[in-house]
């Protein structure tokens, strides 16, 4: 594997210079930070295999396009200051809860997964498993490799209990969540050490029963 510095170099200049001249005048930078993020993403698919099945999948149907969508946003920057990848059979457009890889610099890189941003249907399944059924689910967040690599859940929460259930349930907290993330931080040295595509793998793998039981419940067919 390639080191990624030019990757984070490239992002942390960006980051000083969101314009398209200076982009322009960069793209030979941006065109090796992306080549050396889409080898990454290739290997990682590659290894990977052996644990979840992703057909013939490749880095260009997982990696996300640099430039940003300006027409409905207060945020006039034309680029993303990172480079991301949603891993899942069908790459980013598969509509499954995806291995999300996602480098930034200043040790701002993170793996990730879950319920973000959900459709109302999906919250709502959610809540209702974990209501009448919480034991499978508290027992894949309490695995103690689960723990290690992403800790508590994260994402936004409601301030009450939701609709349709008493505050004294006794999951009241997972059922107040709007978002169910699972979360983990990549600094900046993990990130250029040789063994990070291993990482990955590792952290995936500990994120797989979690994205499996989530797309169970709220993958549309």
């Amino acid at each position: 594997m390639e080191n990624l510095a030019p990757v984070l170099d490239f992002l942390s200049e960006l980051e000083k210079n969101n314009a398209r001249p200076w982009f322009e005048d960069h793209r030979r930078q941006y065109q090796l930070a992306k080549d050396r993020f889409e080898e990454l993403v290739n290997q990682v698919i590659a290894e990977f295999r052996p644990v979840e099945d992703l057909g013939g999948l490749s880095a260009k149907e997982c990696v996300m396009r640099i430039f940003r969508d300006m027409r409905f946003s207060k945020d006039k920057t034309p680029y993303r200051t990172s480079m991301a990848a949603s891993i899942a059979p069908g790459g980013r457009r598969s509509g499954r809860m995806a291995y999300y890889l996602h480098l930034e610099s200043h040790n701002r890189s993170m793996i990730a997964g879950g319920l973000y941003m959900p459709e109302p249907e999906q919250i709502t399944r959610f809540r209702e498993a974990v209501s009448q059924r919480p034991g499978l689910f508290k027992s894949i967040i309490s695995d103690a490799e689960f723990k290690q690599y992403f800790g508590s859940l994260q994402g936004e929460r409601l301030k009450t209990a939701p609709k349709g259930f008493p505050p004294d349930h006794p999951e009241i907290e997972l059922l107040r969540l709007k978002e169910v993330l699972a979360v983990h931080p990549l600094p900046d040295a993990e990130v250029l050490s040789a063994g990070f595509v291993a990482d990955i793998v590792k952290t995936f793998t500990a994120l797989k029963p979690f994205l499996d039981y989530l797309n169970e419940l709220s993958t549309f067919s």
